[in-house]
């Protein structure tokens, strides 16, 4: 994720950089050392998206006054 957005690691220990799903549970997450977006939790495609045939989960990565 920072790689992309070309910033540097050091804000990952920022209290403003979140990463923030739709649902209840936080499926999402960014790792501590290296800013790639892991899963933070199981997914269960069939739980989530039982008769759906795509099944996409969105979330939505918050950097707010570092950028």
């Amino acid at each position: 994720v920072f790689k992309d957005l070309a910033t540097e690691l050091t804000v990952l220990n920022d209290p403003n950089v979140r990463v923030i799903d739709r649902g209840r549970t936080q499926y999402f997450a960014l790792h501590g050392k290296t800013g790639h977006l892991v899963t933070a939790e199981r997914i269960d495609r069939e739980q989530l998206c039982r008769l759906v045939e795509k099944c996409v989960l969105r979330c939505e990565v918050f950097a707010e006054g570092t950028m």
